[in-house]
């Protein structure tokens, strides 16, 4: 069961930096105003969660609060990040007038 885990936060590891990486590519295209500010602060999340994601494969050395308190802040920046998504996607449609 422990490899499965294993396997599993490994592979989310490599799925958030993959969505990093193209956090960073993109925001290199988007012009200025609210959408780009919206998009510096996804970046900010996606960095956060890359953090919280790479001490996964930590959690069976580290004492249960500190694995409970950084599982409560991915929770917390995963739902933040979830609400600016569709902020931004709210954001680009009035834009473009839809």
């Amino acid at each position: 069961m422990q490899l499965l885990i294993l396997s599993i936060s490994l592979a989310a590891i490599l799925i958030v930096f993959y969505a990093l990486f193209k956090t960073i590519t993109l925001k290199k295209r988007i012009p200025g105003g609210l959408v780009k500010e919206s998009w510096r602060l996804l970046y900010y999340l996606i960095g956060l969660l890359t953090i919280g994601y790479l001490t996964m494969p930590l959690f069976p050395r580290l004492p249960e609060s500190s694995t409970d308190l950084i599982i409560a802040i991915v929770y917390l920046a995963g739902a933040v990040f979830v609400v600016m998504v569709i902020n931004l996607i709210h954001k680009i449609t009035k834009e473009a007038g839809m």
